[in-house]
């Protein structure tokens, strides 16, 4: 992607970069928080959009995110990917089906650079935001620990209120999950992945604010924050969906979930890895998905080129171990890369197998809209280049209403015992229930 102009900028400064350019608001990004290093997409000025309903067409998308050569940053939900299904949805959502936009101003941030492209409205800000950054970081150097528990008492008293509800308290879950075990043992499915909508109050809650928060005290590889309307939607992901480089194609999904004790230390943590990777039952998971993902890409793939490669890579994000693979594979000459996206959308990782049939079992258990929860947030730089995650460990606010609404799920197979999933799924909720000052 061409620069306007390019700015040199620290890692330790990146996030207080961002903080500083989202004041005015109206600022989308897509973050990789990994540690220090720190990269990201911003797009700022929404110039074009266009808002993802029932009646959009395959056709209406290609045109939008192809008209030009501005980079498409968004979002398609979940209930998105059903209805390209042919599924019928069972419940009603305000929440749009998806939402891209082009903008007037993009940010780049790679290897301690930022560069601006269509810098209109950043005329004469750029030093006076550096300058914000790099007092702004200055301050949390200075004494990080307080001033991450001013975030945090901040957040939870001008912002994140009481838990409201749970979609399914523990013994709706576990009934959920035999279920679905019942429906595994009658052959309608293999696994399948079930999930809980949690709800707090959200008045005053600044939700850029938490975005950058959790960014600095829970880093990840796919975090996001888009506004859509009354929505604020942060997505704090570490997995990948799709990403295409000029026509090399890569899926990474996860399957298979290990929580560490806090106090573990580097034998026990190892330990919990080789147990992770030695699991018939994990290994179960994620290999029946791999062989999902494999067939999902094929369609968009040369012949031959669809490989898989780092099978059961295990890391460590928050207080979890999780085991993915690497599908890769060779977009066709004519196939792009919307094309590759829309034929494995939703997610395996986040449906389950065969993913029809899944999707419709996890309609019937779960009751709730998933809404942009295991849809992906994404970026579109061309017809042979992406980048995507699937959108788990994500929330919205809805500015409206007042409420933030964020979900966990956890993968159902034969072998899941119904207590542990329950708890698998508050472990990966973790990072929003501790702003709520509980959790089980």
């Amino acid at each position: 992607m061409p620069c306007a102009n390019c700015f040199e900028l620290p890692d330790e400064l990146a996030l207080s970069f961002l903080e500083a350019l989202g004041l005015a608001g109206g600022v989308d990004v897509l973050l990789s928080a990994k540690g220090r290093h720190v990269s990201f997409l911003a797009g700022l000025g929404p110039k074009d959009e266009l808002v993802v309903r029932a009646s959009t067409s395959r056709e209406e998308l290609e045109r939008f995110i192809f008209a030009d050569e501005r980079p498409t940053v968004g979002f398609l939900g979940y209930e998105y990917g059903l209805r390209r299904l042919g599924l019928t949805l069972a419940k009603d959502s305000d929440f749009p089906l998806g939402h891209l936009k082009k903008y007037e101003t993009y940010l780049v941030y790679e290897a301690e650079c930022v560069c601006l492209m269509g810098q209109k409205l950043l005329d004469g800000r750029v030093a006076a935001l550096l300058e914000r950054a790099a007092e702004a970081a200055a301050k949390t150097a200075e004494s990080p620990a307080a001033r991450g528990s001013a975030r945090k008492e901040s957040a939870r008293a001008e912002g994140l209120g009481r838990l409201v509800s749970a979609s399914l308290d523990r013994q709706g879950y576990e009934a959920a999950v035999r279920q679905a075990q019942e429906r595994i043992r009658d052959g309608d499915t293999y696994q399948l992945n079930l999930s809980i909508r949690f709800t707090a109050e959200a008045k005053g809650l600044d939700a850029y604010g938490l975005f950058l928060d959790l960014a600095r005290r829970h880093p990840a590889s796919y975090y996001g924050y888009f506004e859509s309307g009354p929505f604020r939607v942060v997505s704090t992901s570490p997995e990948r969906f799709m990403r295409v480089r000029d026509g090399q194609v890569l899926s990474q999904p996860i399957k298979g979930t290990k929580h560490l004790d806090a106090r573990f230390g580097d034998r026990e943590a190892a330990e919990a890895e080789q147990a992770l990777r030695t699991s018939a039952k994990e290994d179960a998971e994620l290999s029946m998905i791999v062989d999902l993902v494999r067939n999902d890409i094929s369609a968009h793939c040369e012949h031959g080129s669809v490989h898989v490669e780092n099978h059961k890579s295990v890391f460590r994000v928050d207080n979890l171990l999780q085991m993915h693979s690497d599908v890769t594979g060779r977009l066709k000459p004519g196939s792009t890369v919307l094309d590759l996206l829309l034929d494995a959308f939703p997610p395996g990782s986040v449906t389950g197998c065969p993913k029809k049939r899944s999707c419709e079992i996890i309609d019937s258990l779960e009751p709730h809209s998933r809404d942009v929860y295991c849809g992906t947030l994404l970026a579109i730089y061309g017809r042979r280049d992406m980048d995507s995650s699937v959108a788990i460990r994500t929330g919205f606010l809805d500015t409206g209403a007042g409420f933030f609404h964020f979900y966990a799920g956890s993968g159902i197979v034969m072998d899941s015992s119904p207590s542990c999933e329950y708890s698998e799924t508050l472990a990966k909720a973790e990072k929003f229930l501790q702003l709520l000052g509980g959790g089980e």
